[in-house]
């Protein structure tokens, strides 16, 4: 959560700033997604080498209070997504965040249903390259926007 508040906070704070400044905080959130992409990676190979299993009913109570945040979030950035590269980026962001909430939700049912990590392992991976791809899409978009704002 302390990642979204990030990405919010920043994505306001640039809102009637220069183009530049937008693209700095954008280039932020890019980095802010591809740790989260990391931390998602090194999480899932934690458990595929440890075997540690996930708590079904701990990841679906937090899943369910998540993506109602998320999805609420999502639907007051959705008529701004296309304003400019600040607010794309934190449409994506809250997305990602929906995608990531949905998957651990249908995680958290199959761990439960099949006492197995693998669909927690499977929703790790899988979110890692969701991430990944969405932080080098944000953070080359904001890389030509600082070059291009100098």
């Amino acid at each position: 959560m302390l990642g979204d508040a990030l990405v919010y906070a920043s994505s306001l704070y640039v809102i009637n700033k220069s183009v530049f400044r937008q693209a700095g905080a954008t280039f932020l959130k890019g980095m802010i997604m591809f740790l989260f992409a990391i931390g998602v990676f090194a999480k899932a190979s934690y458990q595929l080498f440890t075997g540690a299993s996930p708590e079904a009913s701990i990841m679906g109570l937090i899943g369910v209070g998540a993506l109602l945040a998320n999805l609420l979030c999502l639907v007051l950035l959705t008529r701004h997504r296309n304003d400019n590269l600040n607010m794309a980026s934190v449409w994506l962001c809250s997305r990602n965040d929906i995608i990531a909430n949905t998957a651990v939700l249908v995680a958290a049912a199959l761990v439960s249903l099949t006492q197995s990590i693998l669909p927690d392992l499977a929703v790790g991976f899988l979110l890692t390259f969701v991430f990944a791809r969405s932080a080098g899409k944000v953070l080359s978009q904001s890389w030509r926007q600082m070059q291009q704002a100098q």
